[in-house]
């Protein structure tokens, strides 16, 4: 791979550092993060609290930009777009799914998951039939009138996940997405996920849960600011 130009990876970063200043005080959150991740991939990342994942994901969903470094996301730099790209990019090219489900509360399960082809300028008649398919994808084809009081968590995260993938993103980022969840919800959410995965998804994961990683195929664990491994996930 021609690392230089981000290759074929979903994700390429390089040498990625991120430093804070609080007052006269600056902290270094990141210092100097290399690793790619491959279309298809299935990658968790762990660290403790204070480890620089939190500030990791929030590089790698475009959310914030490095302080010095490269970033390529499905082969566009983004290191240095400015907040109006940075808006383009994560509506096209990323899909969030979050500890929270972060549904409207009054809106039915089709139209929370339709929500971001309305942002992207898609009709109605086209929204709503990209929504429904994706609702059935995560097997919830006979809730679409649903609102999220009617649902249980694991289908309320069903929703939210049907919610990331419905623009196709190149890439899903998943951020304790297991938090809010019972153990055997929280099984049947990791198998989603694989099935998704099996279906050719990248997704990547940020967990403080050993179990919950064990289902990605790959742990990247970051301590410090640093990456201190990254290694296939046995079994898998």
């Amino acid at each position: 791979m021609n690392s230089r130009f981000g290759g074929g990876a979903a994700i390429d970063v390089r040498d990625v550092t991120k430093t804070y200043s609080l007052g006269d005080v600056k902290v270094e959150a990141l210092r100097g993060v290399t690793f790619t991740i491959d279309r298809g991939e299935y990658v968790a990342i762990m660290g403790p609290s204070g480890s620089g994942k939190s500030t990791l994901m929030n590089l790698l969903g475009c959310l914030d930009r490095p302080t010095s470094g490269v970033y390529w996301l499905d082969g566009i730099d983004v290191s240095t777009l400015n907040d109006d790209e940075l808006a383009a990019i994560r509506l096209r090219k990323l899909g969030f799914v979050f500890q929270g489900f972060n549904l409207l509360a009054r809106t039915s399960a089709l139209k929370n998951v339709a929500l971001p082809l309305f942002y992207a300028g898609l009709g109605a008649r086209a929204r709503n039939a990209a929504a429904t398919a994706q609702l059935e994808e995560v097997g919830l084809g006979d809730r679409v009138d649903h609102k999220p009081s009617e649902l249980s968590g694991g289908q309320q995260q069903r929703v939210a996940i049907a919610r990331a993938l419905v623009n196709d993103p190149a890439v899903l980022l998943a951020d304790e997405p297991t938090g809010n969840l019972d153990s055997q919800t929280s099984e049947e959410i990791m198998g989603l996920f694989r099935q998704l995965n099996a279906g050719g998804r990248t997704i990547i994961m940020v967990t403080h849960d050993e179990n919950v990683a064990s289902h990605a195929k790959r742990i990247i664990r970051v301590k410090d600011g640093r990456i201190t491994s990254d290694e296939a996930t046995p079994g898998r």
